[in-house]
């Protein structure tokens, strides 16, 4: 009996021998596999590609869609590892991606067009068309006897100087054979803009049309008496925001300029598929942001700004070369271009998507 109890005694310990040799194969294939893993995902963070994007405002609900890629992964499965900042002024953009301190960036086609006239040499060239039809708008009040542009002649039009659209003043006063002698121009501040036409102290006001009608109509102003006239429906033929790249950056990274702008198309495919989730891209990120008025914004970009007859047959980013010739006269006429560039020498279509990518159906 003792030598049978021996026996099973030793035969226990080779079990437990036996399996504490399986455990231990177990946890080195184990610390095998997480260390190739953790390699594996070193390389690939290694191989991302960092790329530094500005937006032309805060986040609001019309630059939801470049947030959705952050969101979304979308640039990252370009691998991009984008960080998106926002801007206090129009010019900022143009600046920092001309000076390399960004790589890509959103800023007014026209804004960039006359600091490239004013500064040939900088680096910095238009990729995609982000806003095929301008917001640029003249909004006034029924009420205050306003239904057409030539009905601004003896009115008081409040425009803040800085204002981006009241640039195009003159060249609407122009278009539209306005007599601009006979409009007074106010200067007013962008924070009593929306509230002196509710109140009535200016007859008509600038602005871009995704942020005038949103506020007036958060606060109350009753939608059958605001006029907005669009300055791209009453003959100018200016482009609005357009993607523009350091051209350093651009000859260097080329497949990084190209997967942003098919990262960001997806983006904006989610918002058009559903708005009210991707506005919250960009309320995540402003807290002082109000949702109502940012969804109201993002509806209103995507359906007359971004989603045109032009885009339908173009495709989403492109410009249309004959156009864009026309856009340059007709700025010309305003801001003393020191030489007239072409269309190629503003707009590079070389990093555009394939078509299958870009076309809108």
């Amino acid at each position: 009996m003792g030598i049978q109890f021996m026996m099973s005694r030793s035969m226990a310990i080779h079990d437990l021998f036996r399996i504490s040799r399986r455990r231990i194969g177990i946890l080195l294939i184990a610390a095998t596999l997480v260390g190739a893993l953790t390699q594996s995902a070193s390389a690939q963070l290694a191989a991302q590609t960092n790329l530094r994007f500005t937006l032309d405002s805060k986040f609001d609900g019309t630059s939801a869609p470049f947030m959705v890629g952050i969101d979304r992964g979308y640039y990252k499965a370009e691998n991009l590892n984008v960080t998106i900042e926002g801007a206090s002024e129009p010019l900022e953009p143009i600046t920092r991606v001309a000076t390399g301190l960004h790589d890509m960036g959103v800023a007014d086609m026209n804004s960039y067009i006359r600091y490239r006239d004013q500064n040939p040499t900088a680096p910095v060239v238009a990729v995609f068309v982000v806003y095929s039809k301008p917001g640029y708008a003249i909004v006034g009040r029924k009420s205050r006897g306003i239904t057409t542009p030539k009905d601004l002649e003896g009115k008081k039009l409040g425009a803040p100087a800085a204002d981006p659209v009241f640039a195009y003043w003159r060249l609407f006063a122009k278009v539209n054979e306005i007599d601009a002698s006979k409009v007074v121009v106010e200067n007013v501040g962008f924070p009593v803009r929306e509230p002196l036409l509710q109140n009535g102290q200016v007859d008509a006001i600038t602005g871009f049309s995704y942020s005038v009608l949103p506020a007036l109509k958060f606060m109350g102003l009753q939608s059958d008496d605001v006029v907005p006239l669009l300055m791209a429906d009453n003959g100018l033929k200016l482009y609005g925001n357009v993607i523009i790249v350091n051209t350093k950056f651009a000859a260097e990274k080329p497949a990084a300029v190209k997967g942003f702008l098919q990262a960001y198309i997806r983006g904006l495919r989610d918002s058009v598929r559903n708005p009210t989730l991707a506005v919250e891209s960009a309320l995540r990120r402003n807290d002082a942001a109000l949702k109502e008025v940012e969804l109201e914004r993002l509806r209103m970009v995507l359906k007359e700004n971004i989603l045109t007859p032009e885009v339908k047959s173009l495709g989403l980013g492109a410009v249309d070369p004959a156009r864009l010739d026309l856009a340059i006269e007709q700025l010309g006429q305003i801001a003393e271009l020191k030489t007239k560039p072409k269309a190629a020498d503003i707009f590079n279509d070389a990093y555009l998507p394939p078509m299958a990518i870009r076309r809108v159906h």
